[in-house]
């Protein structure tokens, strides 16, 4: 039997060249499927048959500013601090469902798309999506700002990893570089109390109280840049913390003075800086954090 050749099958590869390596994991990863309706179906039962009920015996999450987000339309970019695996899920199961059902999740593709298992859970599982964290890579930028482009919500963690420490990280560009490209809102989202429950620092799981404080979106202004952006981006951020820890009137009142308490901490020595996370392990750090730089008042009413 004649064997049939080229187009019919492969061509020979000459045995003198090498091949190149075909990636298909990390920034290469394909999720293209999780978008799709049947698997978004499976994520909108799972986010809220199994995430949800979860997070609220674990977490018991307290959510305020959900009335900031009325009459707005997608596409959106929301901006969070980062403590806890737990801050993505949380995320999600506090949007409301108009947005929450078509939200994709930025994730460092070194971790969780480093092995074709993890890839296929978290691309499933909360519609990650694989970006570089650790050099700009435009394969990651094109992805993020096609599918901002074609209506998709996208959840961002600008510090670029979780704390180590408790104490917030300086906010990286990526955010504000899609909002500049796109012109979509940027959201800040602050939380808090995940780290106690489940940090890089504090392994394990220990049941406590979380807060998901939404904050008004943020447009770029004219002329301004990425990086000017992101520090809007991060000074928004550290003042829902400070509300969250507070009230509104008063965390207005420092962020229009520019007193906002850092999302980094006091300049410090290491135990000074522990020291003024708090000692109570079930207790939201901002809410039981000791006299720095203020001792916290009763929360006013609005």
């Amino acid at each position: 039997m004649t064997r049939l050749g080229f187009p019919w099958r492969a061509p020979d590869w000459p045995g003198q060249l090498p091949r190149p390596v075909r990636r298909t994991l990390g920034v290469d990863y394909d999720t293209t499927w999780a978008r799709h309706d049947a698997v978004r179906l499976a994520r909108i039962v799972a986010l809220g048959a199994l995430a949800r009920p979860a997070l609220c015996l674990l977490a018991q999450p307290s959510v305020t500013g959900l009335d900031r987000l009325e009459g707005l339309d997608p596409p959106i970019i929301f901006a969070a601090n980062h403590e806890s695996h737990l801050d993505t899920p949380l995320v999600l199961v506090s949007l409301p469902p108009r947005l929450r059902h078509r939200t994709i999740v930025a994730a460092g593709a070194d971790y969780f798309f480093d092995r074709a298992w993890k890839a296929h859970l978290w691309a499933g599982a909360i519609g990650a999506i694989p970006v570089e964290r650790r050099r700009v890579s435009r394969r990651s930028t094109e992805l993020a700002a096609a599918l901002l482009e074609d209506g998709w919500n996208l959840v961002v963690f600008p510090e670029g990893g979780r704390s180590p420490h408790g104490w917030g990280q300086e906010f990286r560009a990526g955010a504000a570089y899609l909002a500049r490209r796109t012109g979509v809102p940027v959201v800040p989202v602050h939380l808090g109390g995940t780290g106690r429950i489940h940090g890089k620092w504090r392994p394990g799981l220990h049941p406590g109280r979380t807060t998901v404080t939404m904050g008004r979106p943020l447009w770029p202004a004219e002329g301004e840049d990425a990086r000017r952006l992101g520090a809007r981006i991060e000074a928004a951020v550290a003042a829902l913390a400070d509300e969250a820890a507070t009230d509104w009137w008063s965390s207005r009142r420092r962020a229009a003075a520019g007193a906002t308490p850092p999302l980094t901490g006091p300049e410090a020595s290491s135990w000074r800086r522990a020291w003024a996370l708090g000692p109570d392990p079930d207790q939201d750090r901002w809410q039981s954090r000791r006299s720095w730089p203020l001792k916290r008042p009763q929360r006013a009413s609005r």
